[in-house]
């Protein structure tokens, strides 16, 4: 895990001809640039999500993404399509090619029509140069994970943001973005011979996830393009029109090569990777375990856990700590937050080396010209060679309050030898054959889905449970 701070960006306007429309347009960067900051940002976004290694899977979006980049309107472009470890359902993408599916999303697909539609409405957003043109106005990056904090306000914002699912902000397309991208998407899923239409239907598990509270509140694909419902019949219109223009008698769907194809992908959260009982975080993998503040949230991801209070008023980090001793990992940590050191101490933490820090970072309020002071209680912690950090944060003047609570969470870090919390196994896609004619809901009884499980499995597949399905249809369920 490595902590990126805000990345600036020096760039310089520029005219060139837009690749889709073929008018000139003012743009902040060459086509040279924009890669380069899609090279810059992806190894971020990676940290951030961590991949999901699937080799068949990767090969096949790999292969459809080439396919597909050679008839859109920048086929000298390189496009990079990544599958990464997350179970929000969302897809996006950032300057210079690189297009981001979640396992979230790709659990939801229910065949590689809808797969291709999403891919080609992300592409077309590239090729339009949304992603470039929206650069402008909003900076694409990692926040800091200390430097920035500062003072009440600004620091209720990051706590906001930090358990927003990740620590990357997300371009938001305008209206008109987001329908030349599914006018585009429609026409390079139809020029590469899928079923267009099917792209529609994906609007569809949108539209219920956007009346769902159980699936709200979170960043995905509806959040970042929103309207879904709003947007169902043009792209259904549009499918039509590239079909009748296209000389092609038959249209691609593969219902069951992609089901097959996502069958025994890890579903929802992976517990290997750390999870949370009660008040208690478990990382299987790693083998430790903390306790953090009762009403606290917290967030894992593969570079760093956050938690925080509601009110925002402080913030937890427990990261790596790069370097080859105690003492190297906490300079290097100081050093590249620009921290002031008030206080250390040499301790231990459950019989591991440990070192207890109390540091400060000052910085002036751009609008107000006002000094603002955080503070930071650290504990680096050295177990068995490996270097981990907490840092906790608050505003100088409430850091009092909040010490004992960073305390805690920070001298409860232990190693997890429990086997029952260490031998957890995530839920994974099974797919099943239907047996006989009935409902959705009969299909589910004859597989032992058990009644309170069965909305959230219909939403899975995208249907009602009054469906009628057919002997032989596949049908995704979850494995407990």
């Amino acid at each position: 895990m490595k902590v990126f701070g805000l990345v600036a960006l020096m760039v310089l306007t520029t005219c060139a001809r837009n690749p889709v429309t073929g008018k000139r347009q003012f743009v902040l960067m060459s086509e040279q640039q924009e890669i380069a900051m899609g090279v810059e940002y992806d190894p971020q976004i990676v940290a951030s999500f961590g991949l999901y290694e699937n080799a068949a899977v990767q090969a096949f979006i790999d292969q459809r993404g080439q396919e597909m980049g050679l008839i859109s309107h920048r086929p000298k472009l390189e496009y990079h399509i990544r599958l990464l470890d997350s179970p929000v359902i969302n897809a996006f993408a950032v300057p210079g090619g690189y297009i981001y599916l979640t396992r979230g999303i790709l659990t939801h697909f229910n065949n590689e029509a809808e797969l291709i539609g999403v891919l080609a409405h992300e592409m077309g957003h590239i090729t339009a140069r949304h992603t470039v043109s929206r650069q402008a106005k909003q900076t694409l990056g990692q926040l800091a994970v200390i430097g920035g904090m500062i003072a009440s306000e600004e620091f209720r914002q990051y706590g906001e943001a930090a358990m927003a699912g990740m620590q990357l902000i997300f371009l938001k397309f305008s209206r008109d973005d987001e329908r030349e991208a599914d006018r585009l998407g429609v026409e390079y899923t139809a020029k590469i011979g899928y079923d267009a239409s099917r792209f529609a239907d994906f609007f569809k598990l949108l539209v219920r996830m956007n009346l769902d509270s159980e699936h709200a509140g979170i960043p995905t694909f509806m959040s970042t393009h929103p309207d879904p419902g709003d947007r169902y019949n043009t792209v259904k219109q549009d499918a039509e029109i590239w079909k009748d223009s296209l000389n092609q008698t038959s249209w691609k769907v593969n219902e069951n090569s992609y089901l097959q194809m996502i069958d025994g992908m890890v579903y929802g959260e992976d517990p290997r990777q750390g999870y949370v009982e009660g008040n208690t975080f478990y990382h299987p993998e790693l083998k430790f375990r903390f306790s953090f503040p009762a009403g606290w949230k917290i967030e894992n991801s593969p570079m760093q856990v956050r938690m925080a209070p509601a009110d925002g008023q402080a913030l937890m980090i427990f990261t790596f700590a790069p370097g080859n001793s105690l003492q190297e990992a906490a300079q290097n940590s100081v050093a590249q937050l620009e921290l002031t050191v008030l206080e250390s101490n040499n301790t231990t933490v459950h019989g591991m080396p440990a070192l207890a820090l109390v540091s400060e970072q000052s910085s002036q309020n751009p609008n107000t010209g006002e000094v603002q002071t955080i503070r930071v209680r650290s504990y680096y912690i050295d177990d068995n060679n490996t270097y981990y950090v907490f840092h906790g944060v608050s505003p100088q003047a409430t850091f009092t309050n909040h010490l004992n609570q960073f305390n805690s969470t920070m001298q409860g870090f232990a190693r997890l030898t429990d086997p029952s919390k260490i031998n957890v196994k995530p839920k994974r896609i099974q797919v099943k054959r239907v047996q006989q004619v009935g409902t959705l809901a009969d299909a589910f009884r004859y597989y032992g889905v058990s009644q309170a499980n069965m909305e959230e499995f219909a939403f899975l597949n995208n249907m009602e449970l009054t469906d009628r399905v057919t002997t032989g249809t596949l049908i995704k369920v979850v494995a407990e």
